[in-house]
């Protein structure tokens, strides 16, 4: 073997191997197909398939910061007649930052549509005046995060955290903020509900709750709550029914909604609830009668002068002789921006009094308040 051909032998083995290393390190993997997220159109806007699922998703909630100055400035959902038999606690200001985030899913199944829907709230604010007793009730800082909503439906099935169907299913009074001056309602509670369509412009609704606070079943009976509306294109009538079933008492409520023109709306609500059998230190309350004595009525309506500007009222009175008034303005800056300005007045008696038997000859304490409030729905 001369030098020349071992050369050329050393050569070709270098290239045999050179290549086979090359032809190693262009070999890859096949990518993935992307999977991206699609539009869900069957439930409104804002819905996306979660990737690898028929279930749709949206997720939403708003920005909301609010203002409050005067006796009825505060801005917690609490200032109403029951606030007043605590005694005086709102005489400064009140100022308050709430995020809300909220989840909604759907999914058509041979048994209906399957939803859910949460609601979580953050807040940081201070309350108006120092009712703490330790001096630090005026004092900015962050709140409790509460659920407010979590519930399953599935069909006319709902089960899970909601709000009564007593107030729900009826409305929430008027469009004004301070809408509970004389209250006409509880709010939360866990339930088993049953939804269903009659078809013709009717709707029903039948629900087993656990109440709230105080208000809890305090042994295996749940309260009842039932309700029925008929909707047409003039407005609508609806009435719901309630017992009561840790003291044994039945309110009711009925309202009519008219819509008087495209600009103008109106309601009038009232309640009535028997209280043979309270024994809640003398105020006359449970969980679907919260106003005083055993009657109340609201009423109230919505005026927008155009598609940016509304005019909202509202005014409230009960068998106590409780009064409240509010009227606003609403204004959208933009889309999803939106600034309310309101005046509150609620002339109503106080627990001080300890006037029990006889509340209206109690001494009425007249308080009146102005709310600002700054809202990003999204």
């Amino acid at each position: 073997m001369n030098i020349k051909s071992l050369l050329l032998g050393s050569a070709a083995a270098l290239i045999a191997v050179s290549g086979a290393r090359a032809a190693d390190a262009v070999v890859v993997a096949e990518p993935e197909p992307a999977e991206y997220v699609k539009i869900c159109d069957v439930y409104g806007a804002g819905y996306f398939y979660i990737p690898g699922t028929e279930t749709c998703l949206r997720i939403g909630g708003y920005l909301r910061y609010d203002m409050g100055v005067g006796d009825s400035g505060s801005l917690d959902g609490a200032n109403n007649v029951a606030d007043h038999m605590d005694g005086d606690r709102h005489d400064t200001y009140y100022k308050n930052m709430r995020f809300t985030l909220r989840t909604y899913t759907g999914q058509e199944t041979e048994l209906g549509t399957l939803k859910t829907f949460t609601e979580t709230r953050f807040q940081f604010g201070n309350s108006s005046g120092d009712y703490t007793g330790d001096g630090t009730g005026w004092q900015a800082g962050n709140k409790t995060t509460t659920l407010n909503f979590a519930w399953i439906q599935l069909g006319g099935l709902r089960v899970g955290k909601d709000e009564t169907v007593y107030d729900q299913f009826i409305g929430y009074a008027g469009n004004v903020i301070q809408d509970t001056l004389i209250p006409y309602g509880v709010k939360d509670t866990n339930l088993i509900s049953y939804y269903f369509d009659a078809g013709s412009g009717f709707t029903g609704v039948v629900s087993l709750e656990e109440g709230t606070a105080v208000n809890t079943i305090d042994s295996y009976v749940p309260h009842v709550v039932g309700g029925l509306k008929y909707k047409g294109d003039w407005g609508a009538i609806t009435g719901v029914v309630a017992y009561d079933s840790n003291y044994e008492e039945v309110a009711g409520k009925v309202r009519l909604d008219v819509n008087v023109s495209k600009e103008l709306t109106l309601f009038v609500m009232g309640g009535y609830g028997t209280n043979d059998n309270i024994n809640d230190f003398g105020t006359g309350r449970t969980q679907y009668k919260p106003w005083g004595g055993n009657w109340a009525v609201w009423g109230g309506g919505t005026y927008k002068f155009n598609e940016k500007t509304s005019f909202n009222a509202q005014i409230s009175y009960d068998d106590w002789k409780n009064l409240g008034v509010a009227a606003n303005v609403a204004y959208t800056i933009v889309p999803g921006f939106t600034v309310t300005t309101e005046v509150d007045y609620l002339n109503a008696g106080k627990f001080d009094d300890f006037d029990f038997n006889n509340w209206t000859k109690a001494d009425k304490k007249s308080s009146v308040g102005g709310i600002v409030r700054f809202q990003r729905n999204f």
